[in-house]
């Protein structure tokens, strides 16, 4: 199996990524990740105004997938996700969706064992997840705290081990990297921070060739979520409804209208996360409405 070390990051997915490593179809890979704040945090007086911000968000990779081509759609299932011993949670004036309200830098450093995360007086069930993954896009440059159609940051809290995230192939290869795991965060990531954590993430990668799908998105065992970033949530929210729309039509092989309202009675339209430069919304389509192979009806 192959192992990208967190020494191999990138800080932005561009159309001219170079390579650290290439697997075939199929194969397995690991992807050892730092935190989202690049390891600068470890105490409790550290704070978010001191930080080297060139530093932020590092994405282990890119991995090459030989045989992925522009056109196609690139398959990552997550085998496991392999958390470090502490994680940190940091916010202040202007950080996240209630910026204007918050008055103090504040960073906690929270234990990480057996299942649980330890935050002041609390256990909170950990629920260990991947914030940054993304391929290289078709063309510009997109920091790696950007999510739009080539993945990237969009703070999903269903992408977990044990689930699949498809991914729009636009360069050959696909240019694969990963990070910014959270051992547990909410929907909205509201302070501008899960529980950052350094991690090993394990994968495999895989080709659905001549199917590219118009966004990311990811199956767990209930549904198939299509992930839109934006650069608002009003237009996000909406992009992820008509994705989910489109996506019944072709599976039902119905008129608009009649997916437009079996969306509106069992597909559920939610937020990712509100905080980053592109807002992440996602529509929640029951796999019992996908006849086959959910994946078939993505584009």
């Amino acid at each position: 199996m192959e192992t990208v070390e967190s020494h191999d990051v990138i800080y932005a997915f561009s159309a001219d990524l170079s390579d650290v490593a290439r697997v075939s179809p199929g194969s397995r890979v690991a992807f050892e990740t730092l935190d989202a704040l690049g390891g600068q945090v470890t105490r409790e007086t550290d704070v978010l105004s001191e930080l080297d911000f060139s530093r932020v968000n590092p994405a282990t990779g890119p991995v090459y997938v030989e045989g992925a081509k522009p056109g196609d759609t690139l398959v990552v299932r997550n085998l496991s996700i392999e958390l470090a011993s502490h994680g940190v949670t940091v916010t202040g004036p202007g950080m996240g969706l209630l910026g204007d309200v918050a008055r103090l830098s504040t960073t906690r450093v929270q234990r990480v064992s057996d299942g649980v995360v330890y935050f002041e007086d609390l256990e909170l069930p950990a629920h260990p997840m991947i914030g940054v993954i993304g391929v290289a896009p078709r063309d510009g440059t997109y920091p790696t705290g950007t999510a739009h159609r080539h993945g990237g940051n969009m703070d999903t809290k269903e992408i977990v081990a044990g689930t699949t995230v498809y991914l729009p192939v636009e360069q050959p290869g696909a240019l694969l990297a990963m990070g910014d795991v959270h051992a547990v965060m909410g929907d909205g990531e509201i302070c501008v921070s899960g529980c950052e954590i350094a991690a090993r993430i394990t994968v495999e990668v895989d080709l659905i060739p001549g199917s590219k799908a118009p966004w990311p998105a990811v199956k767990t065992d209930e549904a198939l979520y299509l992930l839109v970033s934006l650069p608002t949530i009003e237009e996000a929210l909406r992009e992820a409804a008509l994705q989910g729309v489109l996506c019944l039509q072709r599976a039902r092989r119905s008129s608009f209208e009649s997916a437009y309202m079996l969306a509106s009675l069992n597909m559920d339209v939610r937020v990712s996360q509100l905080v980053d430069p592109n807002k992440t919304a996602k529509a929640a389509i029951p796999l019992n409405l996908l006849p086959g192979a959910p994946e078939t009806f993505l584009g």
